[in-house]
């Protein structure tokens, strides 16, 4: 019988959607979405393991959260939601 817990072998894998963890999926999601939605479904394939290599080239030898630290420092304030953490354009802090 299995056993209905499963059980890591490492506690530092990432969590993963299919063979990609969450970030590189996002990143294959959208091309593959416009692909969908223009019609052109083979361009949106390509296009999406395209951005899925360039993603991993650019996370290769960096922390796993990389790209999310990217989005608050580069994106605007509100596009993650984070609520705790102060805007990225506030270089000085009183402290």
């Amino acid at each position: 019988m299995a056993d209905p817990f499963i059980i890591p072998r490492r506690l530092d894998d990432p969590e993963l959607i299919g063979f990609w963890t969450i970030d590189e999926f996002a990143g294959m999601l959208a091309p593959f979405t416009w692909g969908i939605l223009t019609q052109h479904i083979f361009i949106g394939i390509i296009v999406a393991f395209g951005a899925w290599f360039a993603l991993r080239k650019a996370k290769a030898g960096r922390a796993s959260s990389w790209v999310a630290h990217a989005a608050y420092w580069y994106l605007p304030a509100g596009f993650l939601g984070l609520k705790a953490t102060p805007p990225s354009h506030c270089r000085l802090l009183a402290g």
